[in-house]
């Protein structure tokens, strides 16, 4: 038998009070990040967990003060936080005046995982027979621009690594989506770039290797997607609605079946932020039209702008809905085309029918 338990904080975007800075379209609140970790962390304390995962964007831009924050306080909890870069946390190759360089992350976190400065990937046994292997997802390009990308060396170290864990459970965390979590999401304008763009190379090689969990973030959405027998659960951002965390359970019996038990929680109250979800989603809702005017007149609608501009505004919760996940969509007064183009982003299975497990789930892998 096997049984541990584990949670998931995801995107935190740790912003202490004198690095933070205000951009008009900015999604998610880094304003509450310290005492969103907080209150977080006083609940986790009591959850008897073995330890604690958060798959990136940990900082709100890579600031030195604030890796520093987060990692003295992941140093003191009760239980081991392991840790990977999200694209915010390496923004560029080269340390700025305000962000740490690429190669520096390691360095932060050496008790999170980073037992070598010189590498940005790792692996190590988090639990007895349960390995984690923590990847790395930002690259950049020719032009020094930032890509969602597994490097060969990597891939070649990973390819290397997993025949040597025949039999033990694995647990891969990765900050950009290998699993679509949204309709077209690899191809689409505004989706790809939250995708891994080698994803189908590192399915292959899980799946070649019998890994059948993944834990994202990056997209600030609570979703599970599933891929043969794998399972990516990507978990929303702490500091954008609806503000929730994972606590997942693992048990496998005697017989070596595995079962997963996830439940999701969500901050309500922050001091001086009474009723934050309302505050929040007006948040979203209120810089919602020009990322809703691109979503309706790209492809595959296309919409005339005048027509567009006619449905945004009853989309202005649209993408609050599909951060809180579990929602179905219906909008019966937009043209046919369009009802279902939106009503494919709800929680439904293949066949089109209800499956509410984004949040609450109970899986057996």
């Amino acid at each position: 038998m096997l049984n541990f338990r584990f949670a998931v904080i995801s995107d935190p975007h740790v912003a202490i009070p004198e690095t933070i800075w205000t951009h008009p379209n900015r999604f998610h609140l880094v304003e509450v990040s310290i005492p969103a970790l907080e209150v977080v962390f006083n609940h986790l304390k009591e959850c008897n967990l073995d330890f604690l995962l958060i798959p990136g964007d940990l900082t709100q831009d890579g600031e030195p003060e604030n890796h520093r924050w987060l990692a003295q306080q992941l140093s003191t909890l009760s239980f081991p936080a392991y840790v990977i870069p999200g694209n915010h946390d390496v923004p560029s190759l080269d340390a700025t005046e305000n962000t740490i360089a690429f190669s520096e992350f390691p360095s932060f976190y050496p008790k999170q995982g980073y037992t070598d400065p010189k590498q940005i990937y790792y692996t190590c046994e988090v639990f007895p027979n349960v390995q984690l292997i923590g990847l790395n997802s930002n690259q950049f390009n020719s032009e020094g621009k930032q890509i969602g990308k597994l490097d060969e060396k990597q891939l070649f170290w990973l390819k290397n690594l997993l025949p040597t864990l025949s039999g033990k459970v694995i647990l891969v965390m990765i900050h950009h989506n290998v699993i679509e979590h949204l309709p077209g999401q690899s191809t689409h304008e505004l989706g790809k770039r939250y995708m891994l763009e080698n994803a189908p190379s590192l399915l292959e090689l899980l799946e070649q290797y019998g890994v059948k969990l993944i834990f994202t973030g990056h997209l600030h959405v609570q979703d599970i997607a599933s891929h043969q027998d794998i399972y990516e659960i990507t978990t929303g951002s702490l500091v954008s609605y609806p503000h929730p965390y994972r606590i997942i359970e693992f048990q496998q019996d005697d017989q070596g079946h595995q079962t997963i038990n996830i439940t999701s929680h969500k901050i309500e109250n922050l001091p001086e932020w009474e009723n934050l979800p309302e505050i929040s989603r007006n948040w979203l809702g209120d810089r919602s039209f020009p990322f809703m005017m691109r979503l309706l007149t790209s492809s595959p609608l296309n919409l005339p702008v005048a027509e567009a501009e006619t449905l945004a505004p009853k989309l202005r919760n649209f993408w609050a809905d599909i951060a809180g996940g579990d929602h179905l969509f219906e909008f019966p007064d937009f043209p046919e085309v369009v009802q279902k183009y939106f009503k494919k982003f709800g929680a439904v299975n293949e066949k089109g029918l209800p499956e509410l497990i984004d949040n609450q789930a109970i899986i057996k892998l």
